[in-house]
């Protein structure tokens, strides 16, 4: 192929340069120990906080073509994962450094394509031996009966913020997992709720690790959650934290009358838990230091697990799981409550009041509640414009007869709780709030389905199709409260807990006082959820901190020394693969030992690229001479980590703690970095190089040509 215009590639690729600068800024993203940034908005001055690649792309103004393509590219990894996107910014800025360098060396472009899109196939295929099933991660986790020091806290660091030190977060006493916490359980207020909540619900404030404990109800008699168990607690399990305002009693909650035998408490060693405590050790392993979701999360896996060994569902189903921001709070109040919780306006706070525990008939409306709203798909007459469609003859607002319409339909059917999928107009909330009639808009799809089948109530799209058999009955509303019996009174919204009986809808109620920090407790918890029910539906695991990447780095070394076969590929000629083979996979290679140097750097494990760099060839030189590189990787991540150094930044608290990473996500992410890259590179040489290349360069503009 005629590649006469190399030198003028080289220095014209803008557009990879663009991919490089906007892919920077994720740099401190990766790893555990995350740097946060804050989003200054120029127009209100209002900062939010965030660590993710998914909401720094979204608050960048991103007016080129190649930060919309990241945009895309990003957005496609979350949609499906909601993980890998960091990595994925990283190595699109990693290897459009890494192809400019191979322009520079008057590489030609089919051949980094070819080279580079075959070297990371080969290496995908590699790395598949280091899948670890999640029987094995959880049985090994298990057995050691060793809780990582990362979840204890030293007296002290109570209430320290865990901005800085994610380490700290919802930490409160050295040894938890010796005491027996009491706690009240808000789910069996009511007759009808769904009580098995107790059985299976791990408390959010609980140790984590080999040794976890579950709320099972008072007057069980079994020592264990699991059917067959006789395991007995010890002694020193039944003592009680009677002067700690975190671990208040029973006889403090104002529903400890209500609940008779209900009341839950904690118990059992870590013997007990085999189910639910082998899923909380899978969410540590996946949770890289998110220590505040992986304490909702072991509740949600606890409670879901109970049910899957009854109905048969899956142990995580994401579709019952629902989350809410309560700001003002501290994030120890962070907790998982059953039903559906959200946030409510004083005036509808005291609708929730008047309802007094009384059973409320529910109705579900799959649209907006406005008086303009069409269904999707709804046509109007053509040629035919519409004056007004109700004429209200007694004079006064065009609104006010579909208002009225509206509530006597309401009230005809002694309607007190209406759930909408969309918008409500504010006129018709403030009319239903007179009749003492509690509408919630934008809930959730997976919500009305929930509601549905525990009340049997069925959506409709608009009142007028309303009729006695779409009506359900036994839901009930009240105000959220703590986990020690208090209400919450914030001023402009107030949380309440909707619920009915039976209704597997779990609510992870997340707490902070900052306001800039909501959306990323929010971000953190789905992240960690999906890694999960990735990780249940895979079946499998890859090692983590840097294991798939040094195995790909080894590979490649052994690529490079490996002779072409004539003829394995009809493109390019054999003489071309044999001159830059090993320049472009050199510059593969480059990328994930970048990513690695840099997530040292990021958790303090090296003081600089440089150092991490001879670090990762340390560990290279000593894989190739073990003669199996994939058993040399298995081996140190057994024994706590393959990149870990001499001197940790946390010694007291990151030891005995393995970490795990999705297959799919991790190989998807890389496929989608190196497409990109490739796709600018292509777009700018067939920019540069296409049909009319040469009247197009000879032209007397063409130095005021744009290139992407």
């Amino acid at each position: 192929l005629p590649m006469a215009f190399r030198d003028v590639n080289a220095g014209r690729h803008i557009g990879l340069q663009q991919l490089s600068a906007l892919a920077s800024t994720g740099r401190a993203f990766l790893g555990p120990m995350k740097s946060h940034k804050f989003i200054v908005d120029e127009i209100t001055n209002q900062s939010t906080l965030i660590c993710s690649a998914v909401r720094l792309i979204e608050s960048l103004d991103l007016t080129s073509a190649v930060g919309q393509l990241l945009n895309e590219t990003i957005q496609a990894q979350n949609k499906e994962f909601k993980t890998g996107m960091s990595t994925l910014l990283f190595l699109v800025g990693a290897w459009s450094n890494a192809v400019v360098e191979c322009l520079q060396q008057n590489v030609p472009v089919p051949a980094i394509m070819s080279v580079m899109s075959e070297g990371l196939n080969s290496c995908c295929e590699r790395v598949q031996c280091l899948q670890i099933p999640i029987y094995n991660v959880k049985k090994e986790l298990c057995s050691s009966r060793v809780r990582p020091k990362a979840f204890e806290s030293k007296t002290g660091q109570v209430g320290r913020d865990g901005l800085t030190n994610p380490w700290n977060l919802l930490c409160f006493q050295t040894d938890i997992s010796a005491t027996e916490e009491v706690i009240p359980i808000n789910s069996c207020s009511h007759q009808g709720d769904n009580c098995n909540f107790n059985k299976f619900l791990v408390s959010p404030l609980a140790g984590f690790g080999s040794v976890a404990s579950i709320v099972k109800a008072v007057g069980d008699k079994s020592s264990s959650a699991l059917s067959g168990s006789a395991v007995t607690a010890p002694s020193y399990i039944t003592r009680k934290l009677t002067h700690s305002r975190h671990f208040s009693t029973l006889g403090k909650s104002p529903f400890a009358s209500q609940q008779g035998n209900f009341r839950g408490h904690l118990s059992g060693p870590a013997a007990d838990l085999c189910g639910c405590c082998s899923l909380g050790n899978l969410a540590v392993a996946l949770s890289h230091g998110n220590q505040t979701s992986v304490k909702l999360l072991q509740s949600i896996a606890a409670y879901q697990q109970g049910r899957a060994e009854c109905s048969g569902s899956s142990q995580v189903n994401i579709a019952e799981i629902v989350t809410c921001c309560v700001l003002g709070l501290p994030e120890s109040y962070s907790c998982v409550s059953p039903g559906f919780v959200t946030l409510v306006s004083p005036e509808q706070a005291t609708v929730i009041k008047h309802f007094a525990d009384k059973p409320l008939r529910i109705l579900l409306v799959d649209g907006d509640l406005t008086e303009g709203y069409r269904h999707l798909g709804f046509n109007r007459p053509p040629n035919v414009r519409t004056i007004l469609e109700h004429p209200n003859p007694q004079g006064g607002r065009a609104g006010d007869v579909w208002l009225s319409r509206m509530s006597d339909i309401l009230m005809s059917f002694e309607v007190n709780l209406v759930l909408v999928k969309g918008n409500v107009c504010k006129n018709f909330m403030e009319r239903c709030i007179a009749s003492r009639i509690l509408v919630i808009g934008c809930v959730a799809r997976d919500v009305l389905c929930a509601f549905g089948s525990a009340t049997g109530a069925q959506a409709v799209t608009y009142l007028s199709q309303l009729n006695a058999s779409c009506i359900g009955n036994g839901a009930w509303a009240e105000l959220w409260k703590t986990g020690d019996g208090r209400a919450v009174d914030l001023g402009e919204l107030l949380p309440a807990r909707i619920s009915a009986g039976g209704i597997p809808l779990l609510t992870a109620v997340l707490t902070t006082a900052l306001p800039s920090k909501a959306q990323l407790l929010e971000d953190q918890f789905w992240t960690l959820l999906y890694r999960l029910h990735h990780a249940l539906k895979d079946g499998k695991v890859f090692p983590g901190g840097g294991a798939v990447e040094l195995l790909c780095l080894s590979h490649i070394q052994v690529l490079v020394e490996q002779p072409e076969r004539p003829g394995n590929d009809k493109e390019l000629p054999s003489p071309w693969l044999a001159e830059y083979k090993s320049i472009v996979l050199q510059a593969l290679a480059s990328g994930w030992k970048r990513y690695l140097s840099v997530l040292l750097c990021n958790t303090a494990k090296a003081s600089s690229e440089l150092e991490a760099g001879a670090s990762v060839d340390h560990h290279l030189q000593k894989a190739a001479a073990c003669g199996s590189p994939s058993a040399y990787i298995l081996e140190e991540f057994r024994r706590g980590g393959v990149l870990r150094g001499g001197s940790e930044p946390f010694p007291d608290q990151v030891t005995d703690l393995n970490v795990c990473d999705n297959i799919a996500a991790k190989t998807e992410a890389w496929r989608r970095a190196l497409d990109l890259v490739l796709l600018v590179l292509q777009t700018d040489a067939e920019i540069i190089t296409g049909p009319r290349r040469n009247q197009i360069l000879n032209s007397p503009l063409s130095s005021e040509f744009m290139f992407l």
